[in-house]
């Protein structure tokens, strides 16, 4: 059992966070909610889907990310005709008169890579993604390869344009840590976006965070306490959102046709530790996992024929489920 964090060290940390959300929130204006789950991302080292509209800023978030934890930065534009290898890199014959396969490596290898409407690419290569974002490393032609460290995926996908898309399978949405919505800005961010930004140029970001900070902080959050009850929590929670399991409330039992996995208990646990490190805490409560639940669960839980024709989504099966499973199991 690591040793428990001082309040010097929380208080450190929570000084470097600050200052990541305060760049972030000037990249994206009055999104404070899809800021705080971004950064919250990182430091539980996982990956996000961003979902919205397109020129909402997602793209920007992502560069900006990459600018304020000044951290090699690579976009990947996906289209249908994107092979595996434009992706992970490949062998290239190189030389004069010996030649030899020289490998190159693909935007895979930088430490923030943003894969730009990832649904518009095939099913083979977003599977290229697959090792890349849970093992942090790419084979190709039976040689493996380790990625940078640290290494973070940022996807975004358009949820209204389906024409010419493939929908990401339950494997790959389940290596996220979470699907962010993205919600539509209001007249007053869109007078502050005229008035501050000419043609809409993105702030001018210095680091706030170099690669020994970053690996602090990761440090940090790994630190922080989780109880025994609250860790008994999350296992209930994954464990009843199974529409098999005999703790799964009426809701589960009929709009779900497959719960979350085990990767889902581990990713409540990380972002909870890390949304506690947020608020000052040295250790998780309650309170955190509630929080972190729905961005954790929306993306995993698949559903049935019976909650689509009832317009029941995930959002709706989440919060019955929350509210059926106490924090502290009964006697």
């Amino acid at each position: 059992m690591s040793e428990l964090l001082q309040p010097a060290e929380v208080q450190a940390a929570g000084e470097s966070i600050a200052m990541l959300k305060a760049g972030l929130n000037q990249v994206l204006l009055d999104q404070g909610r899809v800021v705080d789950q971004v950064a919250n991302a990182v430091l539980a080292r996982g990956h996000v889907l961003l979902e919205g509209l397109p020129g909402l800023g997602k793209t920007e978030l992502c560069k900006g990310l990459a600018r304020l934890l000044d951290l090699p930065f690579k976009r990947v534009q996906f289209t249908p005709d994107l092979l595996p290898g434009d992706v992970t890199g490949t062998y290239v014959l190189e030389g004069g008169e010996r030649r030899e396969l020289v490998f190159r490596p693909g935007p895979l290898f930088a430490s923030l890579v943003l894969a730009d409407e990832i649904n518009r690419a095939s099913p083979k290569t977003q599977s290229a993604l697959l090792e890349a974002m849970q093992e942090r490393c790419v084979t190709v032609l039976g040689d493996t390869r380790p990625l940078p460290d640290p290494f973070f995926v940022l996807a975004t996908q358009n949820p209204i344009e389906l024409e010419g898309t493939y929908p990401l399978p339950e494997a790959q949405l389940d290596r996220f840590l979470f699907r962010v919505q993205v919600p539509p800005v209001g007249a007053r961010t869109l007078t502050a976006l005229l008035t501050q930004r000419v043609r809409g140029a993105a702030p001018d970001l210095k680091p706030v965070l170099d690669r020994e900070g970053l690996k602090r902080l990761f440090t940090a959050v790994d630190r922080v306490h989780l109880p025994q009850p609250v860790a008994e929590f999350i296992g209930r929670l994954v464990e009843a959102s199974d529409p098999r399991s005999p703790a799964a409330p009426e809701a589960v039992r009929r709009f779900v046709r497959f719960g979350a996995s085990p990767r889902a208990a581990l990713g409540l646990a990380a972002s909870s530790r890390a949304a506690a490190l947020c608020k000052g805490k040295p250790n998780v409560g309650f309170d955190e996992v509630l929080e972190m639940a729905a961005a954790v669960l929306n993306h995993r839980l698949v559903l049935t024929y019976e909650a689509a024709l009832e317009k029941v989504g995930p959002a709706e099966v989440i919060r019955a489920l929350v509210e059926a499973v106490p924090e502290v199991a009964r006697a």
